[in-house]
């Protein structure tokens, strides 16, 4: 059952009722016109921890411990259509400002060996190591055997799940635009 974004949801607790508000992790932040806002927002930072949570572990499952989230991020771009990178293109396709923080990614996954580092004139190029290809292709099949059945038993479908991908780059665009915003104020 869905309440309306204005009502208060109700707890019964032995008898008693309890009003509880929206499921928020900053309650000044869902006061007024942005309460929905709000609910989001803590949709979004549970999920993105969970997200980061599930990539460090299944990563480790596949054979590759001690890495962080970037980590994990970062060695899936670089294995992606088995092409050479730039750290700036990486940084740029996961949207990471912090470019040190992938050159850091970058040098701790050339020391494990799953991926290896070129000069091309002045730049440095970037690509997955056999064993790092052999790696993401562990990851991919843990992945699949751990999330693919439970998406579905949810009743995802293939196409809910590029809705809620198409809508959650189009609210990143919506956050990086009130980023600059808020920056020239």
């Amino acid at each position: 059952m869905k309440d309306s974004p204005r009502t208060s949801k109700t707890q019964s607790t032995a008898g008693n009722h309890r009003k509880v508000g929206p499921i928020v992790s900053s309650a000044h932040l869902a006061d007024g016109r942005a309460t929905e806002l709000s609910e989001l927002e803590f949709g979004l930072i549970v999920a993105g921890n969970a997200f980061n949570r599930w990539m460090v572990r299944c990563m480790n499952a596949a054979g590759l411990p001690d890495l962080s989230a970037l980590d994990v991020l970062v060695l899936h771009s670089v294995n992606h259509r088995s092409r050479a990178k730039k750290s700036a293109d990486i940084c740029l396709v996961l949207n990471v400002e912090d470019s040190h923080t992938v050159t850091y990614s970058l040098k701790k996954l050339v020391r494990h060996g799953v991926v290896m580092s070129e000069k091309r004139g002045k730049e440095t190029f970037y690509s997955v190591t056999g064993t790092g290809n052999r790696i993401c292709l562990d990851y991919r099949e843990i992945r699949e055997n751990c999330l693919v059945d439970s998406l579905r038993a949810l009743g995802f479908t293939g196409t809910d799940l590029g809705e809620v991908a198409s809508f959650l780059r189009g609210i990143s665009g919506l956050y990086d635009q009130a980023a600059r915003s808020a920056a020239s104020l």
